[in-house]
């Protein structure tokens, strides 16, 4: 175990500002407590097809397990929020509107992952320089790492009923990064629970995900169904994605304490390729060079080319089913709307891979129960997708 010669929390946290990050804390590293919450969601099956979280068991809440000699964890937060402060009404405004793409606004700009981790290594080496080497590592939502629970004993924030970490002057557009560490550091408070009889989130979630308060079943959720998951959606939970294509923002969107969300400190979560204003067509049409090639840095690359147009098929696939615009829109732009959504798919029908060809047909279907003009099979106009919240 490193010594801490005049390493006091004030100065990590004065550093960690000049790397752009908006708070730190440290934690402990004794997660026994929350063990058996751990396991019994593990139990429950709510990881879906997440493997990794059951393969990796109670490493997540044993950090000494991962990294031999780990005794203190310093949590940092780095904001992503748009710099419009009106960001959260044009979030709903999208979702609103059927033909406009929605993907959460985490996702817009450069890859999470890498920026954090490589101002954390900066940062431990600042700590280097001042104390001498030092066993640690470093870690976004890289590794079975318990972030939000270390950051809530660090006093970054509560855990919101979301599942979420909420920070009393931040909201929670924040992401957070984590550095283990041997030096015996000093442990911050831990924030009280500031959410009260609050159920914003839990009613805001479109699929029912968050079962009950603190209890999220990562299957129904739309971020899993958009990101991790790699076969087909199910079926019920087609409609209730609308016109998300990449992760989900609802809960937080409908969240009162991100009044308080503060704009991205770095140019690096700016939204790139125009994709806060895209439409579904425009979106479905690239091709997987050209997916590649927009996406390279982004986090949305991960998913590949054959599960983003998956997600596109189920979001026109909902345009079809409300219409395609937005409920005061005129027939007459209903119908273009449908029309540049039928010409799409069926550009797509024929695609080599079973899973996008399911996703589309089952969107044409959606067409095919509708009537020409815009109408719904009653022949009442259709209303825009709902902007849950």
């Amino acid at each position: 175990m490193s010594s801490t010669p005049n390493l006091a929390t004030a100065t990590l946290r004065q550093w960690a500002a000049e790397l752009g990050f908006a708070s730190l804390g440290v934690a402990g590293v004794d997660l026994s407590s929350v063990e058996g919450g751990l396991q019994a969601w593990l139990d429950a099956g709510w990881h879906g097809e997440m493997d990794y979280m059951a393969r990796h068991g109670m490493a997540r809440a044993r950090p000494a397990e991962l990294v031999p000699g780990t005794v203190s964890a310093i949590m940092v937060t780095l904001d992503y929020a748009p710099e419009d402060s009106g960001w959260v009404d044009a979030a709903w405004r999208t979702l609103a509107q059927g033909e406009g793409a929605y993907l959460s606004r985490y996702a817009l700009g450069r890859d999470y992952h890498k920026v954090v981790r490589a101002r954390l290594q900066k940062l431990a080496e600042r700590i280097a320089a001042a104390v001498g080497p030092f066993g640690h590592r470093v870690f976004c939502d890289s590794a079975p790492v318990m972030e939000v629970e270390l950051a809530r004993r660090a006093g970054l924030g509560w855990r919101g009923k979301h599942t979420l970490l909420i920070h009393p002057k931040r909201g929670s557009t924040f992401f957070l990064g984590t550095l283990y560490t041997d030096l015996p550091l000093t442990a911050d408070e831990a924030e009280p629970d500031h959410c009260g009889s609050c159920t914003r989130c839990i009613e805001a979630c479109p699929t029912g995900a968050i079962v009950s308060p603190w209890r999220l079943d990562a299957r129904r959720c739309i971020s899993y169904l958009t990101i991790e998951l790699k076969g087909a959606i199910p079926e019920p939970l087609r409609a209730p994605i609308g016109n998300r294509i990449y992760g989900c923002d609802d809960c937080q969107l409908a969240c009162p304490w991100n009044r308080f969300a503060q704009p991205a400190a770095l140019p690096d979560f700016a939204a790139r390729n125009g994709l806060d204003a895209a439409t579904l067509v425009e979106l479905f049409g690239w091709s997987a060079d050209e997916f590649d090639a927009r996406l390279a840095g982004s986090p949305i690359r991960r998913i590949g080319h054959e599960r983003w147009l998956r997600n596109i098929a189920v979001a026109l696939g909902n345009v079809a089913r409300e219409g395609g615009v937005t409920g005061d829109a005129d027939v007459a732009g209903a119908a273009d709307a449908i029309d540049a959504v039928r010409a799409a798919l069926a550009a797509r029908a024929d695609h080599p891979s079973e899973l996008v060809r399911e996703h589309v047909g089952w969107a044409l279907a959606q067409l095919a129960r509708r009537a020409p003009g815009g109408r719904s099979e009653n022949g009442e106009r259709a209303a825009g997708p709902r902007a849950s919240g």
